[in-house]
């Protein structure tokens, strides 16, 4: 990420006469204390004719002293330098144990080095009254000096003086303001009178214009600046001499470049000397140019390469439309919160204290764009194994016709507001929705958390701990007791309203409905049976609605329970209807008739103005009938109770933070109490958006906000959906597809954008300050608008050709994968999983040739009542419209393959290409026309993802046109040994890009570099004898372990301490030199390329306590020598190291690009070769892998 910048410094004196100059000595050539490197450094000094003389004054400062022989009018300077901005940590550094602490005193030894440095000017009193509001307390040094840095440049205004000299610590202190040079010096004065050596430094700035502007603090310049400037350093034992910046209040860093740092200001000075007397006329100019910009993630594109890209987007998206591919694309990509990097929600955890949080800001920002009439509904995500409390999903629906289904989203209300709701308010809610929808309110049932459960539970403790302090290991069990012992086990947890929607009839008074009507769905409700004389719930921490006593209802058989059928995604459905705005009451069910025997059904054509009745039934308010006796429609024995209504709408009063987990509870609970109305189960979209409206019209009308949770909608083309989900360490954005290139283009930068003005972030790293991504993946999913549109059952070789094709060239499953490859990672290839299952992939494409031949005529398929194929775009198309004269059944497709695409232990979702959602005839789920790509993992800026896009758009592109029918290529070992070294990732991708090019897709290599640099990082390079070796990182796969004993099972790890690196040199001779790792020759193999060989490393970076082989030690560091054969000798080398060398081995993730690039950097060096003389073995190959030197062997 290294940006290389050419500072140009002028300094010009005219003089209105010939004048004879004195010995001048000027100050402007960095320190050779510099930790900014210097690639190029130039002086020029006019006049021409002149004697230079460059010196080191006492205090190692380069100087350069010049004398002029003769008169002249003027006297110019001309610097420039280009240097390196690589980023250093400037807290990098240790402190011998007796200065960890401030106050601590320097060695004799050194108080009298240092005596320059520690002399003090007169305390006067401003000084002295500054000085005594410095808190002298014992505490870190580092925490001392940044409190006294920052001090000052709150206290002291900065402003630009003409005039030259510097002021006392007094003047600066009394005006309160000072130019850098004065500012700087008040704090070196300060220092010393608390007994710590510090000297003045003068130096040059540089502040580039940063890629990424901050959320809520200062950005830097909004363009790139330099000039001179000045700070202090002091000095502290074990660590040097650190700079303080008191103008900007930081540490000094990589923009600090030192030029002379001197005990007095006046040593300082960049230029010094005489002259004789005469009116000067003084020129300075300075400006910094960026000559060399390496790729990087925090700005992958300069604005000429992103129009291009854009262009062909466009180019593509163009065939798309022109051969009616209909392709829709998605995503998941996933973010992690740029605070708290350590935290076990942002690294293992699914669920966390501030995960939940994040992800309703999220939502609301994407709810402002694209939900418009929409709503946001908290449902129930994922339950895995293990995991105590249930995932949460939060999503926005809205209707793709671009009607509401939601009026006034003031009345959804946002969990991290406060509120103070209660189970009164639950009943008033529940009441007045049964009579919107005009049914009774006799059967709203309360609910109760089990009082026999939890007084067993509290008779199971120990005798000697508190029920609201359990002591349980389980934290979970202890958050869980305390609060239902805390509110109480007679108290109600919300109320139940059974109901169930009896399909599709005349609304009541012909569509004048008492709220936005949307279809003409008729509810009905009905008693529920329990033995226990109340409703008791599961005990658990889920919402009531999940908690439901549901097998306590009276038995129903098989053949008569009411389930559930989705109906089937190619079905075709009619445009919803607009709701009315009408508002007509409808009267309450009567008892008797319609849906079911003993059912109540609504009293069609019936007004009812009345406005009261209570959850016992007691008065159902005019124009109801008499309720009927609940023991006439008690079910007998062994009798199948099929009339009853056994789905249920919930309202409770419930503390948001119990979704997060006991720590959150904890720590913010029992402060607020939202209410929440649990969506029941529907088989017809017209059905819950109807049921919806009621919900809305009755907040509105009580003047309460509520939460949407439960069931979410049924799968339905006519509603769009986006939703937020937590996974280990991630959240997780399930994005809406996108029809078209410029929607692809919006949607991926917004959503980046949303995450980042969320505060969150698409990067992570390793505590060596590697990138990973964010760990989560960044899955791709491919398809149509309908199942019907899926462009993978319209013509299955397109899938064929992908699989293939992708097979054929490693570096499209490995440039853009996570760290963890290999058969036990989340999306293996298919030649990772086993030896023969390549074998079974060639049977089962020739399968699909085959079938395709004989369903059709051409490589088509086609709907089972087959039809013409409509014109050209990617819009949706109408069920049934997929094309071709016959077809081949898209089950077929889904079942050929499905058995290929797997991981080694037959799971089919953990596959580099899943079709769980492609055509399963289990499920309707699993009937949608999708391919997920798994194999990505979260680029950290929005347009390398959008590169990643359209490369697949154009891969999509071509093989709709002219499928891929090269034969499969046996990798076998050489996949996990050459094309884990980025040198052959990249040989293999332009040649991807090089057959898109010649079928006119011209993808530029440049546009992959960001990812090339993000996936393999460089580590450092070096020079000697005309040999440049280059370090990079490369992939390991890494090998999952036997299982192990723990709590409540077994567990199966990986072995990461394992790593590779690339090894690579030019200019090499491999008949006179040899490079060693660590002494032992490196397998080097050609590229090709005269003088160009690579090989990789594969060695052991630490020790733990499980590891594949626990006896080998780990063989950081890795030393790399250029031996010279015929003198056996080390003609160059560097180290590099695997932990910081200097022993600080980091306990926290890097908290930003900047810092882990600082960590990465201070790991390795461009020296430490070989000493003495190197009598080396010729290399050995493995037969299994060639192009690998393990240290390990």
């Amino acid at each position: 990420m290294a940006i290389h910048v050419a500072l140009s410094h002028i300094t010009h004196y005219r003089y209105d006469r010939l004048v004879k100059l004195g010995p001048q000595v000027v100050r402007l050539r960095p320190a050779p204390h510099s930790r900014t490197k210097v690639l190029s450094y130039s002086q020029k000094i006019e006049p021409a004719g002149h004697f230079i003389n460059w010196q080191q004054d006492p205090f190692a400062n380069y100087q350069a002293r010049l004398v002029f022989p003769e008169p002249t009018t003027e006297f110019k300077v001309t610097i420039d330098l280009v240097v390196e901005m690589a980023v250093h940590n400037p807290f990098d550094f240790f402190l011998e144990p007796r200065a960890e602490e401030y106050p601590f005193t320097y060695e004799a030894s050194q108080t009298q080095e240092l005596a320059p440095y520690l002399a003090t000017a007169p305390l006067t009193d401003e000084l002295k009254a500054y000085l005594a509001q410095v808190d002298l307390k014992k505490r870190r040094t580092i925490d001392f000096l940044v409190d006294v840095n920052q001090m000052l440049q709150r206290d002291i205004s900065y402003t630009i003086r003409m005039e030259p000299g510097v002021q006392t610590p007094e003047q600066t202190l009394k005006l309160k303001s000072g130019s850098c040079r004065d500012t700087g010096w008040l704090l070196v004065q300060m220092l010393r009178h608390l007994g710590l050596a510090a000297r003045f430094v003068s130096g040059y700035l540089i502040q580039l214009a940063p890629d990424v502007k901050s959320i809520d603090g200062p950005s830097g310049p909004e363009k790139d600046f330099t000039d001179l400037h000045a700070w202090c350093e002091v000095f502290l034992p074990g660590a040097g001499w650190i700079g303080l910046d008191p103008t900007s209040g930081l540490l000094a860093g990589e923009g600090h470049i030192p030029l002379a740092c001197t005990p007095q200001p006046s040593s300082a000075a960049p230029v010094e000397g005489a002259m004789d007397k005469c009116e000067v006329t003084f020129e300075h100019h300075m400006g910094v140019t960026r000559v060399y910009e390496s790729p990087r993630v925090t700005k992958p594109y300069t604005e000429e390469q992103w129009a291009s890209v854009v262009a062909l987007g466009k180019k593509v998206d163009a065939d798309l439309v022109k051969h009616d591919v209909r392709l829709t694309m998605g995503g998941e990509p996933t973010y992690v919160a740029v605070t708290d990097r350590d935290a076990a929600e942002w690294n293992t955890d699914a669920l966390g204290p501030t995960k939940r949080g994040y992800a309703t800001e999220l939502l609301g920002r994407l709810r402002e764009q694209y939900g418009h009439g929409g709503f946001v509904h908290m449902g129930q995500g994922k339950w895995y194994p293990g995991e105590q409390l249930p995932r949460w999903a939060l999503s926005i629906f809205w209707r793709a016709d671009g009607q509401p289904c939601w009026h006034n989203p003031a009345l959804l209300a946002d969990e991290r507001d406060p509120a103070k709701y209660d189970a009164e308010d639950a009943r008033r809610f529940t009441q007045a929705l049964a009579r919107k929808l005009g049914v009774s309110t006799q059967y709203i049932t309360p609910g109760y958390e089990d009082t026999w459960y939890f007084l067993w539970r509290e008779r199971r403790l120990p005798v000697n701990v508190d029920p609201f302090d359990a002591k349980l290991d389980d934290e979970l069990e202890r958050a869980r007791l305390r609060r239902v012992f805390t509110q109480g086990l007679d108290a109600t947890v919300g109320y139940v309203l059974p109901l169930q929607a009896d399909g599709d009839g005349p609304p009541s008074q012909h569509g004048q409905s008492a709220y936005h009507r949307v279809s003409g769905t008729q509810w009905s409700t009905g008693p529920w049976f329990f033995r226990d004389e109340r409703m008791y719930l599961v005990p658990g921490d889920s919402p009531m609605g999940y908690r439901l006593p549901l097998d306590s209802l009276p038995w129903v058989s098989a053949a008569d329970y009411p389930y559930h059928i989705e109906q089937d995604p190619h079905t075709a459905r009619d445009p919803l209807p607009s709701g009315a705005t009408v508002k007509h009451q409808v009267s309450p069910h009567q008892v008797g008739g319609g849906f079911a025997e003993g059912g109540m059904v609504s009293l069609q054509g019936t007004d009812f103005h009345a406005s009261g009745a209570s959850a016992d039934g007691q008065s159902a308010g005019p124009g109801a009938a008499p309720a009927q006796a609940l023991s006439s429609k008690f079910p007998q024995r062994n009798q199948s109770a099929a009339w009853l209504t056994r789905t249920a709408l919930v309202v409770e009063s419930r503390d948001p933070h119990r979704a997060n987990g006991p720590k959150a509870e904890k720590a913010g609970g029992g402060k607020t109490q939202h209410l929440y109305v649990f969506m029941p189960p529907m088989q017809r979209l017209e059905d819950y958006l109807d049921l919806l409206s009621a919900v809305e019209d009755t907040a509105e009308k009580l003047g309460m906000t509520i939460v949407l949770e439960g069931y979410p909608p049924p799968r339905d083309p006519r509603l769009k959906m986006l939703q937020v989900t937590p996974d280990p360490g991630v959240i997780e954005v399930n994005i809406h597809p996108s029809s078209s290139w410029d929607e692809l283009v919006e949607r991926t930068e917004f959503l980046y954008e949303a995450a980042h003005q969320t505060r969150l972030c698409a990067e992570k790293f390793m505590t060596d300050g590697r990138h990973t991504g964010t760990g989560g993946g960044n899955h791709f999913v491919l398809g149509g608008a309908t199942p019907a549109d899926s462009p993978f059952l319209r013509r299955p070789e397109l899938l064929g050709s992908l699989v293939a094709y992708w097979h054929n060239h490693p570096s499209l499953s490995y440039l853009f994968s996570g760290m963890f490859i290999g058969p036990t990672s989340q999306a293996p290839r298919v030649d990772e999983a086993r030896n023969d299952q390549l074998y079974e992939l060639e049977i089962a494409l020739q399968e699909i040739a085959k079938q395709s031949s004989r369903y059709g005529q051409g490589p088509t398929a086609g709907p089972p009542q087959g039809g013409a194929a409509p014109p050209g775009g990617s819009g949706p198309r109408a069920a049934g419209e997929r094309g071709g004269d016959s077809f081949m059944p898209p089950w077929l497709v889904d079942r050929t393959l499905r058995n290929i695409l797997i991981d080694a232990t037959g799971n089919t979702h953990r596959s580099e290409f899943c079709i769980d959602k492609l055509f399963s005839p289990d499920s309707p789920t699993g009937r949608l026309g999708l391919l997920e790509l798994r194999a990505f993992e979260m680029p950290p800026h929005a347009r390398m993802s959008i590169a990643q896009q359209l490369l697949l758009r154009a891969l999509v592109s071509r093989f709709w046109q002219k499928p891929f029918s090269q034969k499969l290529t046996r990798w076998g070992t050489e996949l996990h040994d050459r094309f884990v070294l980025p040198t052959f990732i990249r040989m293999d991708f332009e040649d991807v890009l090089s057959d898109l090019a010649e079928f006119g897709y011209p993808l530029d290599m440049a546009w992959f570099e960001p990812h090339f640099e993000f996936r393999f990082p460089l580590v450092g390079q070096i020079a000697a004898r005309g040999i440049e070796l280059t370090l990079r990182s490369a992939l390991e796969p890494w090998h999952v372990m036997g299982e192990e004993g723990a709590p409540g099972g077994t567990v199966r790890y990986v072995d990461s301490s394992l790593e590779r690196i690339e090894v690579r040199v030019s200019g090499y001779n491999d008949s006179r030199y040899v490079v060693t790792c660590n002494g032992r020759a490196v397998p080097l193999q050609s590229t090709g390329t005269v003088g160009e060989f690579v090989s990789g490393v594969r060695y052991k970076a630490w020790s733990p306590p499980s590891a594949l082989h626990p006896s080998i030690p780990s063989h950081a560091p890795l030393t790399f020598d250029i031996v010279d054969t015929w003198m056996n000798k080390s003609m160059g080398g560097c180290q590099y190291h695997v932990a910081h060398p200097g022993g600080r081995n980091y306990d926290t993730f890097p908290i930003n690009a900047y810092e882990a690039e600082s960590r990465r950097l201070s790991r390795f060096f461009q020296m430490g070769h070989t000493t003495g003389k190197m009598n080396v073995a010729p290399a050995t190959h493995s037969r299994e892998f060639p192009f690998t030197l393990d240290l390990r062997h």
